[in-house]
């Protein structure tokens, strides 16, 4: 099994304009919209935190948290964002391990309950996430999965 290394990004900041770009190409969001969150996170106005995992130097894996993910319940607030492993580096648990940090770095920060929306049945619920309710995404024309971790 390869040792991969999982970073906050505060630990390599150096790393944020890469990342970006990386999640921008996993999910189409505006390399830009990253950068603002990063740089909140980065400059410390607020604690929501983006960590990756790392191949080397090479990103293969990451997450962020957020206000809200792009869905109509407002109210339900932090939420992980941009779940990603690229595809080769599948089924070895990159996805669950950064998971499990973001879950504990935001119960250390206070931040709990988090959330998470997904169209996955019975992935996240491996790492202790529960089913909540059906959201409506922005722009979305179907409902997708809303999770909570408490």
């Amino acid at each position: 099994m390869n040792e991969y290394t999982y970073i906050d990004i505060r630990e390599k900041p150096d790393i944020k304009n890469e990342a970006a770009e990386w999640f921008h190409g996993k999910w189409g969001v505006p390399a830009e919209a990253y950068l603002e969150c990063m740089d909140n996170y980065l400059s410390g106005n607020t604690e929501y935190g983006w960590f990756l995992c790392l191949d080397g130097e090479k990103i293969i894996g990451g997450l962020g948290v957020i206000d809200n993910d792009f869905h109509d319940r407002k109210d339900l607030t932090p939420n992980v964002c941009a779940v990603y492993t690229d595809e080769e580096y599948r089924g070895q648990g990159i996805a669950g391990n950064l998971l499990n940090l973001v879950v504990e770095d935001m119960r250390v920060k206070g931040f709990i309950p988090i959330y998470l929306v997904t169209d996955h049945v019975g992935f996240y619920e491996r790492y202790g996430w529960e089913f909540v309710c059906m959201v409506q995404g922005d722009g979305e024309p179907d409902m997708t999965r809303l999770y909570v971790h408490r």
